[in-house]
């Protein structure tokens, strides 16, 4: 009785084992055979939304190719490695598009990508992730209303660090009643952007290396 139980349980864990291994195998396979259609829907994406912060006036290059690593930044409220796009036009930087993170979102972390020209000015902020609270928190979502278009043509020397907030708190920026936490966090984050792009202007708008400008001749 005893070695016909562990004959089962035996055969059953073995069941299991081949289960398991067929899942890994079919998840793989399925990963390399559409591996690369993801990563291109992933960069048409993206490049939808960089178009609609940084104007295609002012670029000729691969944005989304042209890119750098950032190491983790307090400023741009990332733990990890993060890509900044470059916009250049005629091999000379035009525009940065950098990739920020909100912590202190209502309901969490809110990711935006902040564009920048090479004079300071704010080209345009979007969001790319949230959980904010819909019909109340969402309105920071361009399809939701304009208000995240209020970035646009901003500036460190355009506004004092003391008109970085809703008005709430004294600031410049407005805000929905009942959702002050969602701009407070966004505001905040797009203020931090554009200090990082100051204290970072001279990496960030490096020239291109010669060997690419020859490659893009």
């Amino acid at each position: 009785m005893r070695r016909t139980m562990a004959q089962a349980s035996f055969h059953a864990a073995l069941n299991l084992l081949f289960f398991a291994v067929l899942a890994t195998l079919v998840l793989a396979s399925t990963y390399y055979l559409t591996r690369d259609n993801i990563a291109g829907s992933v960069e048409k994406e993206k490049l939808k939304l960089i178009a609609q912060v940084v104007p295609p006036h002012l670029y000729d290059n691969a944005i989304v190719q042209d890119t750098l690593q950032l190491p983790p930044s307090e400023l741009l409220g990332t733990d990890d490695i993060s890509i900044a796009y470059l916009a250049r036009l005629k091999s000379v930087p035009s525009a940065v598009v950098l990739q920020v993170i909100a912590p202190d979102g209502y309901s969490g972390k809110i990711a935006l990508i902040v564009a920048i020209r090479s004079n300071g000015e704010i080209s345009g902020v979007r969001v790319v992730a949230h959980r904010e609270t819909p019909g109340l928190g969402d309105y920071i979502e361009l399809p939701k209303g304009p208000w995240i278009k209020g970035f646009d043509g901003l500036s460190l020397a355009k506004r004092r660090n003391a008109d970085w907030k809703v008005k709430k708190d004294g600031g410049q920026f407005d805000y929905m009643a009942g959702a002050t936490i969602t701009p407070r966090a966004v505001v905040k984050a797009v203020h931090k952007a554009a200090r990082y792009f100051e204290q970072h202007r001279t990496v960030l708008l490096a020239p291109v290396a010669p060997a690419v400008r020859e490659k893009t001749k």
